[in-house]
């Protein structure tokens, strides 16, 4: 069954009428091929005008829909001969994020991003994409071992932020944010990191770091989910949709304010009506920029990534 949205309920109308005509039609009852037609054309159109105008909050909606493709989708799709490497080598294997070596067009990437699962058991199982401590330490493990076999790292992001438990602030989860952030920075290799869904918070900056920054045109990227900005500002999270636009999370501002570098394209109505055209798009927009990147020399490459991040104000 689709998932549809609060503002999508007149397009969820005609595909439940469509259904039932195609049920008639199957039982030989009439033949309303025209009419199935109609409503079809009247429903793509409502989606387009729909999608064409969304606002802020609407967006971050989009950005968190179930079906939208995950790190393991952009896997399966894209990338090559994955192996998968698991552990920080000190506490445990944080299933919120998750990393391996393969090849993504042909070329050796070292890949890592967060994966919130596909249904209820993933879902626990990798914690909803909030990752502790130990997930960014395993990040951090991989790209050294991408630096020393000079490998370009490409990062997946879709998390509504860190863990914020009790138990990951003691284990160190500001400093092991922070120390992935910095290990981005250092690196030598080319990085290219996507924001697939949500990007919230440190918890996503420790992934996204990069030297080139994408972005898929219905996710968000923020310093706090809206509800949490609304909760602080006015005390209540009915006030997520001000928030929203307010902060300027969508991937237009984001670029206006030069905290981007390139926006993906979606199919209408989103990544989730179409994943296999969105995870198509994202990783041809990847491998262009991961081409552009190798004319840079290892010291070139840090200093445009410290130039990039020291220019945001």
């Amino acid at each position: 069954m689709a998932t549809f949205l609060d503002f999508e309920k007149p397009v969820a109308e005609l595909d439940a009428r469509v259904a039932e005509l195609r049920d008639t039609a199957e039982a030989g009852a009439l033949n309303i091929d025209a009419e199935i037609e109609r409503l079809e054309a009247k429903a793509d159109k409502l989606l387009r005008e729909a999608y064409s105008r969304l606002t802020p909050w609407q967006k971050t909606q989009v950005a968190r829909h179930p079906d939208r493709p995950h790190f393991r989708d952009y896997v399966a799709a894209l990338v090559e001969d994955f192996i998968p490497l698991s552990g920080d080598r000190s506490f445990a294997d944080d299933q919120a994020i998750i990393g391996g070596l393969g090849r993504l067009g042909g070329r050796r990437v070292m890949l890592i991003g967060h994966e919130k699962g596909g249904d209820t058991s993933s879902r626990l199982k990798h914690n909803f994409g909030i990752a502790k401590p130990e997930g960014y330490r395993k990040a951090i493990r991989l790209m050294r071992l991408a630096y020393r076999f000079g490998l370009p790292v490409v990062t997946l992001v879709d998390t509504p932020g860190a863990f914020p438990g009790v138990q990951a602030e003691e284990r160190g989860q500001a400093e092991a944010i922070a120390r992935s952030i910095e290990e981005c920075l250092e690196l030598s290799v080319p990085m290219v990191a996507a924001i697939v869904g949500e990007g919230g918070s440190g918890g996503a900056m420790a992934l996204a770091a990069a030297n080139r920054v994408l972005m898929l045109e219905h996710s968000v990227y923020s310093v706090i989910s809206p509800e949490g900005c609304a909760s602080i500002l006015w005390r209540t999270g009915e006030k997520a949709a001000e928030a929203a636009e307010a902060m300027r999370v969508t991937a237009g501002d984001l670029l206006q304010l030069e905290v981007i570098d390139r926006i993906i394209p979606e199919p209408v109505g989103g990544a989730h009506r179409n994943p296999e055209e969105a995870i198509a798009t994202l990783g041809e927009a990847v491998l262009e920029e991961l081409d552009a990147l190798t004319a840079l020399d290892p010291a070139q490459l840090k200093a445009d990534r410290r130039a990039k991040y020291l220019a945001i104000s």
